[in-house]
């Protein structure tokens, strides 16, 4: 349904503030340590301190010197934070409170105030089974206030879900290197789209984010029967929710998929967030960030 511009604007608005406050309380530390290092150049090495980090000792130079030697870097920290939104016809989906699409601005607002607080740039792309919209990576709070709108306000074209084409735009677009935000529910074949993501994933540092109903996974056991749509392809099925073979055919399609997933994300090492929408959102993306800064500090 087609929001008219106060409704758009308040919604804009609603996300600004819920969103400023959880990154000034929350997000833009946690943001901070999950991505330090990404901005870092080397500058010089010079000789061992007492009291410098061990893992920072250039062995090469230590042993023509025959003194211990540390690397030296500068912190850049200015990155550049793309973020990837599925506007298909599956995202107008939900079977709480929230459709996926509610779900992904909201994050993706998330990750964008993060970046703003950080003075990082952000860039937009929003796709269907063809490109959208792109919005250059940029700064600024009203850059930021536009992307929001964006994806608030947006009414895609497509209907269907073109995961490798969103990939392979971004992998063309995109010069340098910087971190890829992919939202989506990624209900595609995931050979379609195997090697366009490797490829991002070398250029990128790729994160993605699952967005699924409890719905998708499984349907309500009752004694009625109902006709299913599929919101991308318009096909009409009538399913009774009655027979147990649905869910168990249900059941181990998602197995499957699910398995075929985390086949593709475990060998290029990507740690995939993973949203509920009848849940809260924040929690596994705190937690995710949490995960990250451990890893860096190892």
């Amino acid at each position: 349904m087609r929001m008219d511009t106060a409704e758009i604007l308040k919604k804009v608005r609603q996300i600004e503030i819920q969103t400023g406050k959880l990154v000034e309380e929350t997000f833009a530390g946690e943001y901070l340590s999950a991505f330090k290092g990404q901005g870092i150049e080397f500058a010089e090495v010079r000789e061992y301190i007492p009291g410098d980090d061990v893992r920072s000792i250039d062995w090469n130079v230590t042993a023509r010197n025959h003194v211990p030697y540390v690397k030296k870097f500068n912190e850049t920290r200015e990155l550049t934070l793309m973020i990837a939104c599925d506007v298909s016809a599956s995202q107008n989906f939900g079977s709480w409170s929230k459709f996926k699409q509610e779900t992904a601005a909201e994050l993706a607002a998330l990750f964008a105030f993060s970046a703003l607080k950080n003075n990082d740039k952000v860039g937009l792309l929003l796709f269907s089974d063809k490109v959208e919209l792109f919005v250059p990576p940029k700064k600024g709070k009203k850059h930021i206030l536009r992307l929001i709108r964006e994806l608030v306000a947006f009414e895609p074209t497509g209907t269907g879900t073109n995961l490798s084409l969103a990939l392979t735009t971004l992998s063309k677009l995109i010069k340098h290197q910087g971190i890829l935000i992919f939202i989506s529910d990624f209900l595609a074949d995931v050979p379609t789209f195997a090697q366009p993501l490797q490829l991002a994933a070398k250029k990128f540092d790729l994160i993605p984010v699952v967005i699924q109903d409890k719905l998708e996974q499984k349907l309500p056991s009752v004694h009625a029967a109902v006709e299913m749509i599929d919101p991308e392809t318009h096909t009409r099925q009538l399913v009774s929710l009655s027979v147990a073979e649905i869910n168990r055919i249900l059941t181990q399609r998602q197995q499957q998929w699910k398995e075929q997933l985390d086949g593709l994300f475990h060998p290029l090492n990507i740690s995939a967030i993973e949203i509920d929408p009848s849940a809260s959102a924040v929690d596994p993306v705190i937690a995710f960030f949490k995960q990250r800064a451990r890893k860096i500090r190892r």
